[in-house]
């Protein structure tokens, strides 16, 4: 029964080159004079034989004990599989994260070639979710100029400056440090800001660029050795004359509510010096902060970043979780009068360099309904004008800024676009330092194939061609800055036989509704929840 079993297709492949083997070696003894090619075929089946019997003898896989050999046909399919899928078997707008098509925009405009389609969109207009955007027969001409916004509340002594787009969080060390200077010539180059990411604000960011310092709750740049905030370190850094607005990161839209480890192996000397920890030791950063525990002392810590930066502007960044808890935010301002120069709220399809599945792909509020509960919370709350609000989370064209703006936004950050801009090729190999371009890596001998000149170079013409498109869908709708972008603008199609407009989708609240005691089943049972004390409910969830 062994025997026949050997000749069974399971096993047919080792049998062969074990009989290879046995029939090469005394051939190549009895001919010497035909080792030009017996000693090869010695040496193949002799290899392939040694692979089929670890294979029978391994116990870690059973496909290769029952398939030995043939099996590793499976592995290497399985390796290959995603460039299969994007290169031969992905359409033009079904691919994820981003679709064919999106990725190829960006590259285009980012080297400034052609980036228009020929003959009619991809798109099944008449599917459910599909969007769009009216336009006006009084259409205006693109202007020219760069759109701005100012940064800085009532309570800020150096406001910013700030272009509408601007790169989104990524730090040095999910980054490699050629992508992260890369970024910061081409902020500097187009005059918009770069975010550190909660990595630290590194060598590599001193580029010239403006920046946006992120503090999360590892204090990263702005620690004790115990891990806990330093606010001598803090202001020293802060004072830095790039650093134009300081952040406080309470949760990342691919992650929310999760911490962060770095492993020991990849905290380099340079990583250490940036992030302020000892090296030979894990780079934890943890799921909540230390330095405050109840939206009154988020807010005071907020007013104290202000200060410690010598009056820049400071705010924070979350993606929407309860939504007692933002409210309860809301409710902390109104009580200690202070208020951030700005919050960015991030979706929950931002992306990151590793997430858990689950967290990646269950957790938090998308950013449609979180840029649109954020900004109705802070109508509500009678405060919207003091407060600048940014949008993240899978913003690489020049309509899904415009959707942004519709439902609130006043600017749009970008984080996956401009790393296309960059050469990114979304290979998904994101978290295991083997990037093919360069991008996210600490491995130098892969960073050094990025060219940071000529990278730099795409990273501002990206910008400059996103926010020309975005001109141009502007003037198409009859406005003249993307600011006047209003829910009415757009529709979605929910069904084959019904379209709704974004007003209908995403309703405002009144200026100060919240504070009269209006009803909105949206708002009103968080609100009563809402305590400026704690970030726990009040009433029956907390019972």
């Amino acid at each position: 029964m062994p025997l026949l079993l050997a000749f069974t297709p399971r096993f047919i492949t080792l049998t062969l080159f074990a009989l290879g083997t046995a029939l090469s070696l005394p051939a190549l003894l009895l001919w010497p004079g035909q080792a030009g090619w017996l000693a090869p075929l010695l040496a193949l089946c002799a290899g392939f034989t040694a692979l089929g019997l670890r294979d029978l003898l391994q116990t870690k896989h059973a496909v290769l004990r029952n398939y030995p050999i043939a099996a590793h046909l499976r592995f290497l399919l399985e390796e290959i599989r995603p460039e299969m899928r994007q290169y031969f078997f992905e359409d033009e707008k079904t691919g994820t994260p981003f679709s064919r098509d999106k990725r190829a925009v960006v590259y285009q405009r980012a080297k400034m070639v052609l980036d228009k389609r020929p003959f009619g969109t991809q798109y099944e207009v008449y599917g459910a979710g599909f969007e769009w955007l009216h336009h006006s027969v009084a259409a205006g001409v693109p202007g020219k100029a760069p759109f701005r916004l100012m940064i800085g509340g009532p309570d800020c002594a150096r406001p910013y400056d700030a272009s509408i787009l601007n790169i989104s969080a990524m730090s040095f060390g999910s980054l490699s440090p050629n992508a992260v200077r890369a970024l910061n010539r081409g902020a500097k180059l187009g005059g918009f800001a770069h975010d550190t990411g909660e990595g630290g604000f590194s060598p590599h960011h001193r580029q010239g660029g403006d920046i946006v310092w992120e503090i999360g709750s590892g204090y990263f740049g702005a620690r004790n050795p115990d891990g806990s905030f330093s606010a001598e370190r803090f202001a020293e850094t802060a004072a830095h004359p790039q650093i134009r607005m300081v952040e406080l990161k309470l949760s990342q839209g691919a992650k929310p509510g999760h911490g962060g480890v770095l492993p020991a192996a990849k905290v380099s000397r340079e990583i250490a010096e940036t992030r302020g920890v000892p090296m030979g030791q894990d780079c934890i950063s943890p799921s909540r902060h230390s330095a405050f525990s109840t939206p009154v002392e988020m807010m005071r810590f907020v007013a104290e970043m202000r200060r410690l930066s010598g009056g820049k502007p400071a705010g924070f960044k979350l993606c929407i979780g309860h939504p007692w808890e933002f409210l309860a935010i809301c409710k902390a301002m109104l009580e200690t009068g202070i208020t951030p120069d700005f919050i960015v709220v991030d979706g929950a399809e931002g992306g990151t360099g590793a997430a858990p599945l689950e967290f990646m792909d269950h957790l938090g509020m998308p950013l449609r309904e979180g840029l649109s509960f954020a900004h109705n919370a802070l109508l509500g709350v009678g405060l919207r004008d003091r407060i600048r609000l940014g949008a993240s989370g899978k913003i690489a064209s020049a309509f899904d800024m415009a959707r942004a703006f519709a439902l609130g936004a006043d600017w749009c950050n970008a984080a996956r676009g401009f790393m296309f801009a960059l050469g990114c090729i979304q290979s998904l190999s994101c978290h295991t330092d083997r990037c093919p371009t360069g991008v996210a890596t600490q491995d130098p001998t892969r960073a050094r194939a990025l060219d940071v000149p000529d990278k730099a170079t795409r990273v501002v013409q990206f910008h400059e061609a996103t926010l020309e498109a975005l001109a141009e869908l502007v003037a198409a709708a009859g406005l003249e800055h993307p600011g006047q972008f209003r829910l009415e603008h757009f529709r979605r199609r929910v069904s084959a036989q019904d379209v709704r407009c974004f007003s209908e989708l995403y309703p405002r609240l009144a200026p100060g509704a919240l504070l009269r005691g209006a009803t909105d089943p949206r708002f009103t049972p968080y609100w009563d929840m809402a305590d400026p004390h704690s970030f726990q409910p009040r009433g029956l969830l907390a019972a």
